[in-house]
């Protein structure tokens, strides 16, 4: 029998196509902007104008759950015209001219309506460009296109939040120069978005468009496993603002808050792309319920922490629970839902996963105005524990799915 000649099996960074890396850019750009006004925002509410922390709760409830309606709508339509890239256009627009509106904010109402602009078009552009990325990659490199997506997107973050540093820590006493700031990563990562190429139809798409027509109906017992389980999750995860609201609870100034946003942000930009990479490998499954296990330590830490010591380690484990919860979970869905539903799959869970979310940070800031800020902690913690029990149970191995 003749050999065969060897062939070296090429890195899968050099085998993800170019909409994957101009995906990364364009996240990169707009979570610079993002996350120069995230942790900001917090302590704007509560310093600047005076609101109470239901009302942290309350507009971030109201930012998270905006977008949900258009994830599904936007998802559904973005498969039902065969089309990704007017979404992802519309969607970065509309969040860059959001951080305009949040610059000239008088009252936490404007601020509700900032957020719940730039929530919405998160939520018009997410699934569609996650089905945009899915489609540019095979199938056993999807975890790291993912994972790259989101190392460069966290990327960003870490940028924004180091300019929030200086910014906060150059001009203290005015906050809004960080949002007027923000607007220009945000028009640039609209711009690069013409830059992206339109995926490409399926052969079954072409050979029958009839039978490739979204409906959530048509979508596997599998889909609807990992909706369940991650549905149960995000009962736990509340917004990212009550631990920073935490962080200065437990004694950190508002430079040392921000300080700490940038810390789990580089922890994650680092670890993203290796923990899609490894999903790869070992499967998507595992890795969840690391993650699921990862957020309730840390839970749990920042609801019994004595000082604040206690944040710096909380905040490494914090960060590797984020650098495998969005990117794993992304290609989860993507594994298990077929091309021509692919981003009515995602619309349909980035929706339901935001209900929860919304639910989550509601009660977050209604249980710390009520009982003290441990107290939405706990709950957070035991939520997520069940949730890895769930996990455990009902979750199937991403290999089995439909590629």
């Amino acid at each position: 029998m003749e050999a065969q000649p060897f062939t070296p099996k090429r890195s899968p960074l050099r085998r993800i196509g170019r909409n994957v890396y101009l995906m990364g850019l364009v996240s990169l750009f707009a979570d610079v902007s993002g996350d120069l006004v995230y942790p900001i925002v917090p302590l704007f509410l509560t310093l600047t104008l005076g609101a109470p922390m239901v009302v942290v709760g309350l507009v971030e409830g109201i930012a998270d759950g905006s977008s949900n309606v258009f994830k599904v709508i936007s998802g559904w339509l973005s498969d039902h015209t065969r089309s990704r890239r007017p979404f992802i256009n519309l969607g970065y627009g509309i969040a860059a001219l959001s951080k305009l509106m949040l610059a000239l904010a008088a009252h936490w109402g404007v601020v509700a309506v900032s957020r719940a602009a730039d929530r919405m078009g998160k939520g018009i552009r997410g699934a569609p460009r996650d089905a945009l990325i899915s489609q540019s990659v095979d199938p056993d490199i999807r975890g790291a296109a993912f994972g790259l997506h989101r190392a460069m997107d966290t990327a960003g973050g870490l940028i924004g939040s180091l300019l929030a540093f200086f910014l906060v820590t150059m001009f203290t006493n005015n906050l809004r120069l960080a949002f007027a700031v923000a607007v220009f990563p945000a028009f640039l990562a609209f711009l690069l978005t013409f830059a992206v190429r339109e995926a490409q139809p399926t052969e079954a798409q072409t050979q029958d468009p009839g039978k490739s027509k979204p409906s959530w109906r048509r979508l596997p017992r599998q889909y609807w496993l990992v909706v369940v389980v991650m549905m149960a999750f995000s009962l736990a995860n509340s917004s990212d603002a009550f631990i920073l609201l935490r962080f200065k609870n437990l004694g950190l100034g508002v430079g040392a808050v921000i300080l700490t946003y940038v810390v789990f942000n580089a922890v994650y930009a680092a670890l993203a792309y290796r923990m899609g990479a490894l999903s790869d490998r070992v499967g998507r499954r595992r890795l969840i319920l690391a993650a699921f296990a990862l957020y309730a330590f840390t839970y749990l830490g920042l609801a019994v922490a004595p000082g604040s010591w206690a944040v710096w380690p909380l905040l490494a484990v914090y960060g590797a629970y984020l650098s495998i919860g969005e990117g794993v979970g992304q290609a989860l869905i993507a594994d298990c839902t077929p091309t021509a539903l692919r981003a009515t799959g995602m619309g349909l869970y980035q929706g339901a996963y935001g209900v929860g979310v919304l639910l989550a940070s509601l009660a977050a800031g209604t249980l710390w105005d009520s009982f003290g800020p441990s107290t939405p902690f706990l709950l957070g913690s035991g939520l997520a524990a069940l949730a890895f029990v769930l996990g455990t149970r009902y979750l199937p191995d991403s290999r089995a799915f439909v590629k």
